[in-house]
């Protein structure tokens, strides 16, 4: 029998941005779970915005435009609607709601074709009024969305895609090679932030959530010899096997990859959490 709260009296270690940790940690709560969050990332607007500015304002010229993550939705429509929002037409695009949530700002070109490398990234763009967005629906990486129908034939086409400073090359190679233009909008930063990382081993953490391989690139950094050994023997969950695969070379001993997003880390957190159980009965049965 499931217990109501599986993961009671679990300490669950939530590595991502504070503002993008609440739904996660809220999950992990119901369930019993005790949230330790630890950002690894903080993100913020990036220091020189004419760049961005300039490019948004072309908007109409792009045949397509990909977001990579939520928060490439969250700072790309921003700029989108300071460059581009005018008085309210019904005609011109399609909507944005405006900040105050009264409506829509029709900010898009009507003929420009939106995506999303992940679920996460479309319902943003669907939160904020878009519509008919191209995402894949299992795997949320780069290379799902490429092996979509839509994205083989792009020769010809105008692509911009959305995303933080730095970032992998893969889409926007793949997406040349194939014989479109590929343009970056840069619109946000990610950096180190400063964190104890001995109160979180006083915490005693039973499982590690980390969601990028940057963010446990930074994790790993944190940890001198005698740390790296706790903590590595502290499972972690992550939701793409390119971070499990990190994590296990960087000599982490139980790996999980679980699905993709914050659904996908919560089942794999339940399903630890049932095994650990059913082990510890076994064990004094």
């Amino acid at each position: 029998m499931v217990p109501a709260r599986p993961l009671a009296g679990l300490n669950i270690v939530v590595t991502r941005p504070r503002e993008q940790a609440v739904q996660l940690s809220r999950h992990i709560g119901q369930a019993g779970g005790n949230v330790i969050l630890f950002p690894l990332l903080e993100i913020s607007p990036i220091d020189d915005p004419k760049p961005l500015c300039e490019l948004v304002a072309r908007l109409h010229e792009f045949d397509l435009a990909i977001f990579i993550s939520p928060n490439a939705v969250r700072f790309g429509m921003e700029a989108i609607r300071a460059a581009l929002s005018p008085s309210p037409s019904p005609a011109s695009g399609r909507g944005v709601r405006d900040s105050a949530g009264e409506g829509k700002v029709p900010l898009l070109p009507p003929a420009l074709k939106i995506a999303a490398v992940g679920q996460g990234s479309a319902k943003a763009l669907r939160d904020l009024g878009a519509s008919n967005i191209l995402a894949p629906q299992e795997r949320f990486d780069s290379e799902a969305l490429l092996a979509l129908p839509e994205l083989q034939n792009v020769n010809g086409w105008r692509v911009v895609v959305f995303r933080g400073d730095g970032g992998r090359e893969l889409l926007g190679d793949t997406l040349k090679a194939r014989g479109a233009a590929v343009e970056y909008a840069a619109c946000y930063r990610r950096a180190k932030p400063q964190q104890d990382i001995g109160a979180l081993l006083d915490a005693s953490p039973h499982a590690v959530t980390v969601t990028s391989s940057e963010a446990l690139g930074y994790l790993w950094d944190m940890l001198d010899g005698a740390a790296r050994a706790r903590l590595a023997g502290v499972p972690l969950f992550a939701p793409h096997p390119r971070i499990a695969e990190a994590a296990q070379r960087l000599g982490w001993r139980e790996v999980t990859a679980t699905g993709g997003g914050d659904d996908g880390l919560l089942a794999g957190l339940l399903a630890w959490a049932q095994r650990r159980a059913e082990d510890r009965e076994r064990r004094t049965a």
